[in-house]
């Protein structure tokens, strides 16, 4: 789409541009790589291409650190600045949800009962 051709109201940026200048990625390329595996939604549906268009207004759930965090594009930015400017990009739209839940603990000697109760001291070859 040309710029002549585009209206005000759809402005856009790249998706792995816009993770980038927010700070959900170290390198562009890191973004990119986030997109193309799946792992970013844009408005609820899964995305696999880093050059998908995203708006002011969109629903964006992507991966960071140990947590899955849901937030709005607010603005588009100009540069990848400091963490202050980059939070201006966004609003939080949902708690951060953890990827995983964390194993319950399990004591050692459950394992080993859950096997039969044998070990390989109780072979006969260990002996």
């Amino acid at each position: 789409m040309t710029a002549s051709r585009a209206s005000p109201g759809s402005a856009g940026r790249r998706l792995d541009q816009w993770l980038w200048f927010a700070r959900f990625a170290k390198s562009r390329s890191r973004a990119a790589r986030l997109c193309v595996a799946g792992a970013v939604t844009v408005n609820g549906r899964q995305t696999r291409k880093a050059n998908q268009i995203v708006r002011v207004g969109d629903m964006i759930s992507v991966p960071q650190g140990p947590f899955r965090r849901t937030v709005q594009v607010v603005a588009f930015g100009a540069r990848r600045g400091p963490a202050v400017e980059a939070r201006l990009l966004y609003m939080e739209a949902a708690a951060p949800v953890p990827l995983t839940a964390k194993p319950a603990w399990v004591p050692l000697l459950a394992e080993e009962e859950a096997l039969g109760g044998a070990t390989q001291c109780d072979s006969p070859a260990a002996t």
